[in-house]
């Protein structure tokens, strides 16, 4: 018989597409109240590896990446995403969105994003939001699933990732000594 515990805390992950930085740093900002400070931010690249969000927020879109200082209950995840479509929608102009903000979990195991779309391979987790495996951790690297977003199974960004794990897992072992919380 398996006996339920608690997971532990993960790295919680923000990836981020935008046309207008000064409104990034407005969504930062608000969710750094509710998260607390970010510990990891990637330089500002363009966002060129689909023209899913062109339509909708324009043709010179910036992505840039992530990660809060404080380790996170996998069970806020749904919670979160709910805090970051709020931004979303609160910083649109004429329903057009000017940032899309995809909240996600580094554990030991994967990577999980959260989705506001269901599908074959995404476990529901309430309040209209699923999670979204896309990467999984087996003999010392993350490996992209078949659904997996093609700029998550590129190699630069599997050994950034790889690195934000090795973070997480240092991360992990002061929270497990008892020297971290998930409220500090």
């Amino acid at each position: 018989m398996s006996i339920p515990r608690e997971p532990d805390p993960a790295k919680l992950f923000l990836a981020a597409i935008y046309t207008d930085a000064e409104v990034l740093d407005h969504c930062l900002e608000r969710l750094c109240k509710r998260l607390g400070p970010i510990d990891t931010g990637t330089r500002e690249t363009p966002f060129e590896s689909t023209g899913y969000y062109n339509e909708e927020m324009g043709d010179d879109l910036c992505r840039r990446f992530f990660t809060f200082r404080r380790l996170a209950d996998p069970g806020e995840l749904a919670e979160i995403k709910l805090a970051t479509n709020a931004l979303e929608e609160e910083t649109a102009i004429d329903g057009r969105r000017r940032v899309n903000l995809d909240p996600g979990l580094i554990s030991y195991y994967n990577l999980i994003l959260a989705s506001g779309k269901p599908g074959g391979q995404r476990p529901y987790l309430g309040k209209g939001i699923y999670a979204d495996p896309t990467l999984s951790y087996d003999h010392g690297t993350f490996k992209a699933m078949p659904w997996t977003y093609p700029e998550y199974a590129r190699p630069r960004m599997i050994s950034f990732l790889n690195r934000l794990r090795q973070a997480y897992r240092r991360e992990l072992k002061v929270w497990k000594a008892g020297r971290g919380s998930l409220e500090s």
